[in-house]
C-alpha cells in the first residue's frame, strides 16, 4: 500500500469552486490541497488535462451477499463500483437471511471487510416485530422500510407497524415508496394474463405517490428522519417540493428513471427492464430530472439489484425485478454534464458530497484538508460504449448495453490506495467500515 500519493495538476472540483490543484495524500488522509504543492509523495500522479472528484458513493446497492452470491457478492459488487469511480456504498437489507439483527449486521460487516475493495456500510431492515434491534445496533446508516414487498420477505404495510417504528428511535429511516394494499388490488384487476407492459400499472404512480404521502406524514407526525429511496413519479416530486419543507426529509433518484422510459425501453428489454418501482414513461423521467435541479431530490442512487440472464429470461411475472447500475452512473452523469445538462459540481453535490451529507458518513465526500483521500480522476473527453460481457458486474448484463458515452473514471483511490487505474483491479486493496455521524438534519 502506498503511503503517500501527490497528484499534480488536476483540475479538482473543490468544495469552494473548481480549478487547478495539487491534492497531496499521506497514510489515507487528504493533507494539503493548493497550486504546485511543495511536498515529497512515494507516488506522483501527473494529473494534467484530467478532472479529479471526490469519490461517489452509492447510497442504495443490493449486493446479494449472503445467500445469494450467485447474482453478485461483495466482492464483485464493490469491483464494479471501483471500476465506475463508487469508492463507497450503502447496502440494503434483503439479502438471504435478511439483515434484521445486530447479530446478523455484524457477520455482514465481517464478510464486506474481507471482500471489498471499496468503502462500506449497511442498512437494517425492519420488520413489524424487530423495534428493539433497529434501535440499537451499531453504526448503521439507516433503517430500512420496505412499505411494499420487492425482492426478499421484508415487509412492514400496517400503518400500526410503520406508526411505532416512526415514533420510536431517531435513527434516519428510508422506505421503498410503494403502497402494499393498491398494489394487491390492482394484481387481482389485472388477473394472470399480465405482460411486463402491465408491470407499470399494477405498480401504478399512485401506489407510489400513496405510500410517499403516509411516510411524510409519519416524519412530520414524529419530527422523524426520512429519506425517500428511488423516486419515480412526477406527482411524487410536485408533492414533495411543498410536504418536505420544514421537516427532516430527503429523497433520491436512480439515473435510470430519467433515462429509461416507458413503453419503448419494455418493448427493446422486455424482462430486462423490470425493477421496482417501475421504469415510466418520459413525462416523469423530465419531473424527476427538474426535481433533482431544483432541489427538491437531493441525491442520485442507482438501486444496483442484479439478477441472472436465466432469472431475468423466466418471463414476467415470473422473473425478478432489478437491474445493475453501479458501474454505469457515473459516467452517465458525466456523459450529461458534456451533454451540457448538468455541470460537474452538480454530479458532486448529487453523487459525492450529497450522499455523505445526508446520511452524516464521516470525512467524505470532499476533497479537502483532513477528509479521507477517496478520489476518482476522470478523464472527460474518453469515449467507451457500454458493453454486455465487459462489465465487472457478476452477472455482467446492463440496460445501458450498446451505449456510447464520453467522460470515465481513469483513475479511484480508496483511502489513499488505488484500486482501479486505467482498467485494472487492485484486489489486495480493501476498504473500511464507513463511520455515521448524526445525519443531516435542515432545522
Amino acid at each position: 500500500m502506498t503511503t503517500s500519493i501527490l497528484i499534480r495538476g488536476a483540475t479538482a472540483v473543490l468544495p469552494q469552486g473548481t480549478g487547478l490543484a495539487d491534492v497531496w495524500v499521506e497514510d489515507g488522509i487528504i493533507r494539503e490541497v493548493g497550486p504546485s504543492l511543495a511536498v515529497k509523495a512515494e507516488t506522483v500522479i501527473e494529473a494534467k488535462g484530467l478532472h479529479l472528484l471526490p469519490g461517489a458513493i452509492d447510497p442504495q446497492v443490493h449486493f446479494r451477499d449472503p445467500g445469494m452470491e450467485w447474482k453478485e457478492d461483495l466482492a464483485s459488487g464493490s469491483r464494479a463500483a471501483a471500476a465506475g469511480g463508487v469508492t463507497g456504498f450503502l447496502e440494503m437489507p434483503n439479502t438471504s437471511p435478511p439483515t434484521v439483527t445486530a447479530e446478523l449486521m455484524a457477520a455482514k460487516k465481517q464478510i464486506a471487510a474481507a471482500k471489498c475493495i471499496v468503502n462500506y456500510n449497511f442498512f437494517i431492515g425492519a420488520t413489524p416485530d424487530n423495534l428493539e434491534e433497529l434501535n440499537s445496533v451499531r453504526n448503521v446508516c439507516g433503517i430500512k422500510i420496505f412499505m411494499g414487498a420487492s425482492t426478499g420477505s421484508l415487509l412492514v404495510d400496517k400503518l400500526a407497524d410503520l406508526d411505532r417504528i416512526f415514533g420510536h428511535g431517531r435513527r434516519l429511516i428510508a422506505v421503498h415508496a410503494e403502497d402494499e394494499a393498491l398494489i394487491r388490488e390492482n394484481k387481482a384487476r389485472y388477473g394472470a394474463s399480465v405482460t411486463i407492459q402491465d408491470h407499470a400499472l399494477i405498480r401504478s404512480p399512485e401506489v407510489a405517490l400513496r405510500a410517499t404521502r403516509t411516510a411524510v406524514e409519519l416524519s412530520r407526525k414524529y419530527n422523524r428522519r426520512l429519506h425517500i429511496l428511488h423516486m419515480t413519479t412526477q406527482e411524487e416530486a410536485e408533492y414533495l417540493a411543498t410536504a418536505k419543507a420544514g421537516i427532516p426529509i430527503s429523497a433520491e433518484v436512480c439515473p435510470q428513471h430519467f433515462l429509461l422510459h416507458a413503453p419503448e425501453i419494455y418493448a427493446k428489454l422486455g424482462t430486462y427492464a423490470q425493477m421496482n418501482p417501475p421504469l415510466r414513461e418520459a413525462r416523469h423521467g423530465e419531473a424527476l430530472w427538474k426535481a433533482l435541479k431544483s432541489g427538491v431530490i437531493d441525491c442520485i442512487a442507482t438501486d444496483h439489484a442484479p439478477h441472472t440472464r436465466e432469472e431475468k429470461d423466466k418471463g414476467y411475472p415470473n422473473s425478478p425485478s432489478g437491474m445493475p447500475g453501479v458501474e454505469t452512473s457515473l459516467p452517465l452523469m458525466l456523459n450529461r454534464v458534456n451533454q451540457g445538462l448538468c455541470s460537474l459540481e452538480e454530479v458532486v453535490r448529487w453523487m459525492c458530497a450529497g450522499p455523505a451529507r445526508l446520511y452524516g458518513i464521516r470525512n467524505k465526500g470532499r476533497i479537502e484538508k483532513g477528509f479521507d483521500a477517496d478520489l476518482v480522476l476522470v478523464d472527460m473527453a474518453k469515449e467507451k460504449t457500454i458493453e454486455n460481457g465487459k462489465l465487472q458486474t457478476k452477472v455482467n448484463w446492463s440496460p445501458y448495453d450498446g451505449w456510447k458515452t464520453k467522460g470515465w473514471p481513469v483513475m479511484t483511490l480508496v483511502n489513499g490506495n488505488i484500486v482501479f487505474r486505467d482498467g485494472e483491479l487492485f484486489t489486495d486493496i480493501k476498504g473500511r467500515e464507513m463511520l455515521i455521524d448524526a445525519p443531516w438534519d435542515p432545522a
